[in-house]
């Protein structure tokens, strides 16, 4: 069975903290979190206005970085993710 975020064998917290919640946005936003670790996600963020911001934050940059061109971007920005994406590629 696979454990949830943050959790290890024979650990029995199933509470999440703010860098839990960090880490599994990106599933969450993508609905890829199994159903216990939605649950604890959700419960988090029930009791967590500071997540909830965060939370609405990566959406919001989600809905707007899908509305950019090629064109949007100056020519520095464009250089910037270039280089930023061939010392990614180079890692691999």
């Amino acid at each position: 069975m696979k454990l949830p975020y943050g959790l290890s064998q024979g650990d029995t917290r199933y509470d999440i903290v703010c860098q839990q919640a960090v880490e599994m946005v990106t599933d969450y936003i993508e609905d890829t979190l199994d159903r216990v670790n939605r649950q604890r996600y959700e419960k988090h963020l029930s009791v967590c206005d500071h997540c909830n911001e965060y939370l609405a934050q990566m959406r919001e940059t989600i809905r707007l970085a899908g509305h950019l061109t090629p064109d949007d971007l100056s020519p520095e920005m464009r250089d910037a993710f270039t280089d930023v994406f061939r010392r990614w590629r180079e890692e691999d």
